[in-house]
């Protein structure tokens, strides 16, 4: 029987027609809402060039005392001024390949071999989607403790076993000092994201709510109100001795801006007839293009390549807030 390949199976214009099974709508940070993707986005993830420029309008200056009002017509007040502020993000152009040898064998089993794959790519593709946002985080919290004296954390992790107590490990205390480090913005938290060994502690504790529908399916769990989403891929770092620190996050809605755009040649199946000393091998490539960026901050510095590589993200150089502490929807909880 003759070998399956992938241009056997797959229609590349159909391929990138399918709606995708796995894309970063159905991860739980979208469905939290944290993540906003809009038409402007998708605009700016579309146009030409490497960044995208994001302008805003800075809040009227509130320290500013009123005039007095007066009879004297020769008395003339001076108007304030309203400035404009602007969001740097570098585009993230990714993509990835797979060999017909590593598919081929379980494309043939399936009843629809494209759907089947479409499956798998998708969900690389929203794995490494998440994985670039959480590494955001952590590079926007690097950046806050180096140039803004760290006022959106709170941390109040042992960096040893022996120095672990009550006190260092999650707690509502702890959960309420780091979000009211969004001062009276507090009620614009939406979702905290945590590690499982966290939640297993919020667990124990008995701060966890089941929220249901109507009909009583649940939707998700809760604390305190806010959507948690419990994922592995939470910061977890070793303590300076021994034991580990783990960083929750919590967010506001909006607290990410998420655009798309189709590459040129975005989907393609391409024949090597050379390698394999001749034998040959065929591949399946697929391209994306993705703004994905924190509200009230701008990218700095310069990747190695045309876009940051998620060991890049996490970086302090490659962030700097331009808007006040209490507009970023975002805080940060390090806790044993």
């Amino acid at each position: 029987m003759a070998d399956v390949q992938l241009s056997d199976i797959i229609d590349v214009t159909v391929f990138k027609d399918l709606p995708a099974v796995n894309g970063p709508e159905k991860t739980a940070f979208f469905n939290s809402g944290i993540i906003a993707q809009s038409e402007l986005f998708n605009e700016l993830a579309d146009s030409s060039g490497k960044t995208a420029e994001l302008p805003f309008w800075k809040d009227i200056d509130q320290t500013v005392e009123e005039n007095i009002s007066s009879a004297d017509p020769a008395s003339e007040a001076t108007p304030q001024k309203i400035e404009q502020g602007e969001m740097i993000t570098r585009k993230q152009m990714v993509n990835q390949g797979w060999s017909a040898t590593n598919l081929a064998t379980d494309l043939a089993m399936g009843d629809d071999a494209l759907q089947h794959v479409r499956n798998r790519v998708d969900l690389y593709f929203q794995r490494r989607f998440q994985r670039r946002l959480l590494a955001e985080t952590v590079g926007v919290m690097a950046d806050n403790v180096a140039n803004d004296s760290g006022d959106m954390v709170h941390d109040v992790a042992s960096e040893s076993i022996a120095g672990q107590s009550g006190s260092t490990l999650f707690s509502d205390d702890a959960f309420v000092d780091a979000s009211y480090t969004l001062g009276d913005m507090v009620d614009g938290l939406g979702a905290v994201g945590v590690h499982s060994n966290i939640m297993k502690q919020m667990v124990k504790q008995g701060s966890v709510e089941d929220v249901r529908d109507a009909d009583g399916q649940l939707l998700f769990k809760a604390y305190k109100g806010l959507r948690i989403i419990v994922d592995d891929l939470m910061t977890a770092t070793a303590g300076g001795t021994d034991g580990f620190k783990y960083t929750s996050i919590l967010f506001g809605p909006g607290a990410f801006a998420w655009g798309s755009a189709e590459p040129h040649n975005a989907v393609a199946v391409d024949n090597n007839e050379r390698a394999g000393d001749g034998a040959g091998t065929e591949e399946l490539w697929v391209r994306k293009k993705w703004i994905i960026h924190p509200l009230g901050f701008q990218n700095t510095g310069t990747p190695a390549g045309d876009s940051f590589t998620v060991a890049e993200l996490k970086t302090a150089t490659k962030w700097d807030r331009v808007v006040e502490r209490k507009n970023v929807p975002l805080a940060f909880l390090v806790t044993n």
